[in-house]
């Protein structure tokens, strides 16, 4: 069996898991839109106190930001790194190292089988807050267009960092602090919490070097029409190079993390 055959049964398989544990499925994807309903809530009544515009924001344009956002938010997520330390710490692990393959490819199949499943409930919701919130949402074709690769490589670029990130339980079976500090960044500079346009200037500073902005706020930037042609490009080589770099790292520390690896439980 190819890989394409192998992930075909991985998304038979956790198609099922997910069916069977729908309720759980659930109650993580309503936590996924109650977060940029309430972020979208908050802006656009700060737009509206102070005139009908913050920044370059209207209410309008915050509804429609928000409302992508929570789509973008969704189609690049990963729960890895709070999996991981389970696996390490309770020898998961120990059976996924004795198959042929690589064990990215399940997980990576595993977390597009989620996302695709559950879009059937996002995608009217996010309709709804569109139509709600009276959504200012009129990109150009081309930005429409463009918009597909650079949400697959916001992908690739968020799970390969994030798995990499997720092997720190290589090295301590305690790795919830690291996570909580990388939500938070992620919070910050990725554009969840609010448009990095409204940064203040040192804020948005760090936020230009880091990779965090090509999850999420790239994408969202690009479909939403406020991107030129020129900034689309410069991002595509951004999120370019942060994936090869990314690819690097998660190769080199699974090498040793695997050296290291020693199953705590049974």
């Amino acid at each position: 069996m190819g890989l394409l055959g192998l992930y075909q049964a991985q998304f038979r398989t956790t198609a099922a898991t997910h069916l069977q544990y729908r309720v759980e499925s659930l109650i993580w994807l309503f936590g996924g839109i109650v977060e940029p309903t309430v972020y979208l809530v908050v802006w656009s009544t700060v737009a509206e106190s102070s005139g009908g515009r913050l920044g370059t924001y209207t209410s309008g344009g915050f509804a429609a930001y928000f409302a992508v956002m929570m789509l973008v938010e969704h189609l690049t997520f990963s729960w890895i790194m709070h999996e991981y330390e389970y696996r390490v710490r309770m020898g998961r692990l120990s059976f996924v190292l004795l198959r042929p393959v690589h064990p990215i490819h399940a997980d990576i199949v595993d977390n597009l089988t989620y996302k695709l499943m559950s879009l059937i409930f996002l995608l009217p919701v996010a309709a709804f807050l569109m139509w709600a919130f009276h959504a200012e949402f009129a990109p150009p074709l081309w930005a429409v267009l463009a918009f597909v690769p650079a949400l697959a490589l916001a992908f690739l670029l968020r799970f390969l960092m994030e798995w990499t990130l997720a092997m720190a339980a290589f090295w301590t079976t305690r790795v919830s602090a690291l996570n909580q500090t990388y939500y938070v960044a992620v919070l910050f500079f990725s554009g969840q919490i609010a448009p990095l346009s409204l940064l203040p200037g040192p804020l948005a500073d760090i936020a230009s070097v880091l990779p965090f902005r090509w999850f999420v706020s790239f994408p969202v930037e690009l479909v939403l029409g406020r991107l030129t042609p020129a900034e689309t490009a410069a991002g595509y080589l951004a999120q370019a190079a942060w994936l090869a770099a990314a690819l690097v790292l998660v190769r080199r520390v699974w090498r040793a993390g695997v050296k290291r690896y020693t199953a705590v439980g049974g």
